[in-house]
């Protein structure tokens, strides 16, 4: 009798990463189906910071005048302002998504006790969510980036990857906002990370004036704060201040942001999974 020799079981051919972000993909697709008729909402967000960029860098900068930079060279207070508003308006665009419309998706809506009988699973909600927000969070940062180009307000050759670098920033803020999210219970409590958080780094984390003029323990603190991760890394990119601390900022987002998605995902799976 002739011996049948079977073929070794070949690997998977689609890794569960990609098989996972295939299926995330879905989440996003139908995310651009409920905008389809109200993307005049995602197109507002952008002008928060423009309007800022306008009023102070403008505005208040004919008054401040112009700002002398560690290697002699002289900038205009709108070229130091412009970059922190562009980490800004990457902010805006991340937590809109991940702290507004997923909560009440969550709580509310029921999104994803629907979507959870689908093949989808806890997982592939993260991270369509997470690429959902990341891309609101890009057309913020194309369009900031594009403004400052036309304003002469990219100094630097470096500026050509202010937004690579805004999409990290990106990432580390949607993660970030999906995890706040999971412990909010009521519409109530929007006011802690609003008014705790967010508001006071932006005010404080380098936005409007260096943070050298704080007393070294609010140095310290700030320090510590994502969005001055984000400034200090697009500031030195824009302006042409280009040097080792840049490796200190993308370490500091990257792993913000892996910790932020691996807390939410398990906050997500317990909030979904009874």
């Amino acid at each position: 009798m002739a011996v049948v020799v079977r073929p070794a079981a070949a690997p998977p051919l689609i890794p569960g990463a990609i098989a996972s972000f295939l299926r995330a993909r879905r989440l996003v697709q139908r995310n651009a189906m409920v905008y389809r008729h109200t993307w005049i909402v995602i197109v507002s967000g952008f002008f928060e910071p423009l309007f800022y960029l306008l009023g102070i860098g403008y505005g208040l900068g004919t008054i401040v005048g112009t700002l002398p930079l560690p290697d002699g060279r002289i900038i205009t207070y709108a070229a130091f302002v412009a970059p922190a508003l562009l980490a800004q308006s990457t902010m805006n665009g991340a937590i809109s998504e991940t702290i507004f419309n997923v909560f009440f998706k969550l709580n509310f809506e029921k999104t994803y006790d629907a979507i959870l009988a689908t093949p989808l699973g806890i997982t592939d909600i993260a991270l369509g969510e997470l690429m959902w927000a990341l891309i609101r969070a890009t057309i913020y940062a194309a369009a900031f980036v594009a403004v400052m180009l036309a304003m002469g307000l990219l100094i630097s050759p470096w500026a050509i990857l202010a937004l690579p670098a805004s999409l990290l920033a990106s990432i580390a803020f949607c993660s970030a906002g999906l995890e706040v999210t999971t412990y909010l219970r009521t519409v109530q409590d929007f006011d802690l990370p609003f008014g705790l958080v967010i508001m006071p780094m932006f005010l404080f984390s380098g936005t409007f004036f260096p943070i050298s003029v704080y007393p070294p323990i609010i140095q310290i603190v700030v320090q510590f704060t994502p969005l001055y991760h984000a400034i200090a890394m697009l500031r030195g990119l824009t302006i042409g201040l280009v040097d080792w601390t840049m490796l200190v900022h993308v370490g500091y987002l990257v792993v913000f942001a892996a910790i932020g998605m691996f807390v939410a995902r398990r906050r997500l799976a317990t909030k979904l999974v009874k």
